[in-house]
């Protein structure tokens, strides 16, 4: 076992190479002029681009451009964000947070609520809770995100008043600003630095601003894994293991719970494992229509204004992501099925 993760983690380096010299291969499309812009940090360096072409080598050759900028993201220097006019490193730190900490409450319903619908929707085939899970599996997979957030927003904000859009209340963010020796932000994320301050009430505010957000993306997303874990059910309660386990009398709940659900995990394990990777990018719809400026509304911002800095910095996130995500499900799999050996 750790001779595999060590074997994983070190593919780490090569895949994030990879990665890598793609991303500056396509930041090269861009002429020097444009990739001059990223180092503008005031107006009156936008009058300098010729002598910032000059300065940071922005015409010599591709090898000797890419070489420099990863010695200088080795060092955590990763540029200058235009959308966040911070360090493209310090601002990372600042959004993050805000991402993470939706991914903390939406993840485990996604997984949870998805293999317990699943399993109800396999064992139960062709009967009214099936059709009823499916319809509504459906209806959650072809609503557009931003639609439907924008429509969630309308009804309990608009017309009831309740969970505006944001991170925390207006209220709330202005004492912290203005009081930053009393609210220490341990780690960025309200619900858990408003306990570890005392200040529950920031806490349920905290809260009561994730309920459309995490509702949004768990309706959204949990109909693929869902459809994923009825469609396993119903494989596996099709083999011969479950009708001799039957025909021996086995008590049905041992027959659907411990055999046939969990033989049914894997391929469910390895689509929420990628919807959680994905979603540690920040569900772009959610954050922009909901006010959270979390990684998706910063990436959404910098796409629209080509901070390009920005962009090369979350793509190599991502790929860090996915790299820990698939070890970790590699790992998952010998646990649910012991015939699986990591070799």
């Amino acid at each position: 076992m750790l001779a595999f993760i060590t074997r994983r983690l070190l593919l780490l380096i090569f895949v994030l190479f990879g990665v890598s010299v793609l991303l500056f291969g396509i930041l090269m499309t861009f002429s020097p002029e444009r990739r001059a812009a990223t180092y503008v940090t005031s107006p009156q360096q936008a009058k300098d681009i010729p002598k910032i072409i000059k300065q940071f080598g922005l015409d010599d050759p591709f090898y000797i451009q890419y070489f420099r900028w990863m010695k200088e993201v080795l060092k955590g220097n990763m540029g200058w964000s235009l959308v966040a006019s911070r360090p493209v490193g310090e601002a990372f730190w600042n959004y993050f947070p805000v991402t993470l900490e939706m991914n903390l409450f939406a993840a485990p319903i996604v997984i949870i609520f998805g293999i317990w619908l699943g399993t109800l929707s396999g064992i139960h085939r062709d009967t009214w809770i099936d059709h009823t899970t499916r319809i509504l599996a459906i209806v959650g997979w072809s609503l557009p995100t931003f639609l439907f957030a924008l429509v969630l927003l309308m009804i309990f904000y608009g017309y009831f008043q309740l969970f505006s859009p944001g991170v925390l209340s207006d209220q709330l963010t202005m004492f912290i600003i203005d009081n930053p020796e009393t609210f220490t932000r341990f780690t960025g994320m309200y619900t858990i630095d408003g306990i570890l301050n005392g200040r529950f009430d920031i806490t349920l505010n905290a809260l009561a601003h994730l309920v459309l957000p995490v509702s949004t993306y768990v309706i959204v997303v949990v109909a693929l894994n869902m459809r994923v874990m009825r469609s396993g059910m119903i494989e596996e309660l099709s083999k011969d293991y479950v009708m001799t386990a039957q025909a021996k009398g086995a008590d049905k709940k041992t027959i659907y719970i411990k055999h046939a659900r969990r033989n049914a995990l894997l391929p469910v394990v390895t689509v929420a494992g990628q919807l959680v990777a994905l979603s540690m990018e920040g569900s772009i719809a959610v954050e922009v229509v909901y006010n959270r400026h979390g990684i998706g509304w910063w990436l959404a911002e910098s796409a629209v204004q080509l901070d390009m800095p920005v962009l090369m910095c979350i793509c190599l996130f991502m790929g860090v992501v996915f790299v820990i995500t698939n070890l970790t499900l590699d790992i998952l799999y010998a646990y649910i099925d012991p015939r699986i050996r990591l070799n």
